[in-house]
C-alpha cells in the first residue's frame, strides 16, 4: 500500500495540473454553436421565403431550429442584422453600405435574380424608359426591388411621377396586372418565384427586354447583363420566343460577424445543397460564388470555397464534429504542458522511494560514529539496542518489490555497524554492494 501511496503522491500533482489544464481549456474553449438563430426571410409568397423555407429544414435536420422572420425585403433584412434582431438574411446585392461592411459578413453569391418587369401584352410598352406615365408596382419601402427600380428610374430620366412607384408586390403585384389596375409590374427575384414562373407563362403578359443591359450593368457595379435563352422556361411552348436580355443583382446570403463558426459551416453545406446544381440562368456548379458578393466574405467560407468541409465534418455529425473540432485547438497546448510533466514524474518516484530508505543512512552513521569512539560496554550496548531498535523500523518499511535490493542492501549495512560496534577490535567483513 506504501508504494501506492508514493505513487498517488507524485503522480496527484500531475493529476490536479492535467484537471486544471482541462477546465481551463474546456473554458477557453468557443462554446457550442447556438441551437436556435433568427432568418430573415423576406415577404411570404417570394423568392427569398421560399429558400429561406429550405434553410430552415436543412438546419433542423441537423438540430438547429430556425424562426423565419417576414419582412419586406432586402433592405429592412439588412437594417434587423444591423440591429441584432436577426443572424442571418437574403440580401440583395448592391445595396449594403458602409456601414453594412463593417458589421457584416457575407457567406457568398446565391444566384442571380434578374430584375423582371412585365407588362400588360400589346399596350405598346418597348423599353423601360417608356413606363414613366404609367401605373408601375415597384413593390414596398425596404424592398431590394424598389431600391433597384428607382436607381433605374433615375438612369431614363430622373424623378418619376408617383404613380410610377406603386407599393404592391409579389402575388398582389402580379393579379393587379392581370385585373389591369396596373400597367406594369416590376420584381427582383429568382428565375424560380412561382409568380414569376406564372407570369412567364401568362399570355396575356409581357416581359419587358433590357436591349442596354451591358450599358447598365456598366454604368451600376451591382448589375450583371444576363439572358433568358429562348425556350429556356418551357422548350414544347417555345417560352420565351426569342432570348430575353435582363439586368441582375447576385442575392447573397449574409451573417452577422459574431455568428458561429459551425453555423457558418452549416449554412454553407446548405447553400451548396440548394443552390449549387445550377438553374435556368446559369450553369451547375456555378453558385455559391464567395466573389459574387459586395460584403467582406467571412474567413469561415473563404476556407470552406478552397477545402470544402473539414475532415471531421465529412465523418461525424454536426455536434460530435464541432466538439471534436473545438476540443482539438487546445489539447495541443494541453499536450505540449503534460508532456515534461509526465517525463518527470518517474525520476521524481524514483528519488520519493528510494528517499525512505536513503534517510536511514543518517542515523546508521551516527551509531557507527559513536561506535568507533570507543564506547564503554555499557554505551555499546545501548548503541546496538538503538541499531536493533533501526532494524525493526527500517523493517517495517513499505517499498515495492523493484526497490526491495535497495531495502536489504540496507539492512545488512545495519548488521555490519552492529557487528563493528560489538565487536571494536575484530574483523568485520563489510557487504558487498549488491547484498
Amino acid at each position: 500500500m506504501s508504494g501506492w501511496r508514493d505513487f498517488l503522491k507524485v503522480y496527484w500533482p500531475l493529476i490536479a495540473v492535467a484537471a486544471v489544464g482541462l477546465i481551463a481549456a474546456l473554458m477557453l474553449m468557443d462554446p457550442a454553436p447556438p441551437k436556435h438563430i433568427r432568418f430573415a426571410a423576406g415577404a411570404q409568397g417570394g423568392a427569398y421565403h421560399a429558400y429561406a423555407e429550405r434553410y430552415q429544414r436543412l438546419l433542423r435536420a441537423q438540430g438547429v431550429e430556425v424562426d423565419l422572420v417576414d419582412t419586406a425585403g432586402s433592405i429592412e433584412n439588412l437594417r434587423l442584422l444591423d440591429d441584432g434582431d436577426v443572424d442571418v438574411a437574403l440580401v440583395q446585392g448592391g445595396l449594403a453600405s458602409r456601414q453594412d461592411r463593417e458589421v457584416l459578413h457575407s457567406l457568398g453569391g446565391l444566384f442571380p435574380e434578374p430584375f423582371w418587369v412585365f407588362v400588360r401584352a400589346g399596350n405598346g410598352i418597348n423599353a423601360f424608359g417608356d413606363l414613366r406615365g404609367y401605373r408601375f408596382a415597384i413593390g414596398p419601402d425596404g424592398s431590394g426591388t424598389r431600391s433597384l427600380a428607382l436607381s433605374l428610374q433615375s438612369e431614363f430620366g430622373g424623378t418619376w411621377p408617383a404613380s410610377a412607384q406603386m407599393t404592391l408586390s409579389g402575388s398582389e403585384a402580379a393579379d393587379a396586372l392581370r385585373a389591369g389596375t396596373v400597367d406594369a409590374v416590376a420584381f427582383a427575384a429568382s428565375v424560380e418565384a412561382p409568380y414569376v414562373q406564372d407570369m412567364l407563362r401568362d399570355p396575356a403578359v409581357d416581359l419587358l427586354a433590357f436591349e442596354r443591359a451591358p450599358a447598365l450593368a456598366r454604368r451600376q457595379d451591382a448589375l450583371s447583363a444576363v439572358t433568358l435563352l429562348r425556350g429556356v422556361v418551357d422548350i414544347g411552348a417555345d417560352i420565351p420566343s426569342s432570348d430575353v436580355p435582363l439586368v441582375a443583382p447576385v442575392a447573397q446570403l449574409a451573417i452577422r460577424q459574431d455568428v458561429h463558426p459551425a453555423i457558418e459551416a452549416l449554412l454553407i453545406d446548405s447553400a451548396m445543397a440548394i443552390h449549387g446544381d445550377g438553374s435556368l440562368l446559369s450553369a451547375a456548379g456555378s453558385w455559391p460564388d464567395p466573389d459574387a458578393t459586395d460584403l467582406p466574405i467571412s474567413g469561415q467560407a473563404r476556407r470552406y470555397y478552397r477545402n470544402g468541409p473539414s475532415f471531421l465534418r465529412r465523418y461525424f455529425s454536426f455536434d460530435v464534429a464541432n466538439f471534436l473540432d473545438r476540443a482539438w485547438v487546445l489539447a495541443i497546448p494541453l499536450l505540449t504542458l503534460l508532456f515534461p510533466l509526465v517525463r518527470a514524474a518517474p525520476p521524481i518516484y524514483r528519488w520519493r522511494v528510494r528517499r525512505k530508505i536513503y534517510v536511514w543512512y543518517k542515523d546508521i552513521r551516527e551509531l557507527e560514529a559513536r561506535g568507533r569512539a570507543s564506547p564503554t560496554p555499557d554505551e555499546r550496548s545501548r548503541i546496538v539496542k538503538d541499531l536493533e531498535d533501526l532494524q525493526e523500523e527500517i523493517g517495517a518499511v513499505d517499498v515495492p518489490l523493484s526497490y526491495t535490493d535497495d531495502l536489504y542492501r540496507l539492512r545488512s549495512h545495519v548488521e555490519f555497524v552492529k557487528q563493528l560496534v560489538l565487536n571494536p577490535k575484530g574483523a568485520v567483513s563489510a557487504p558487498a554492494l549488491g547484498a
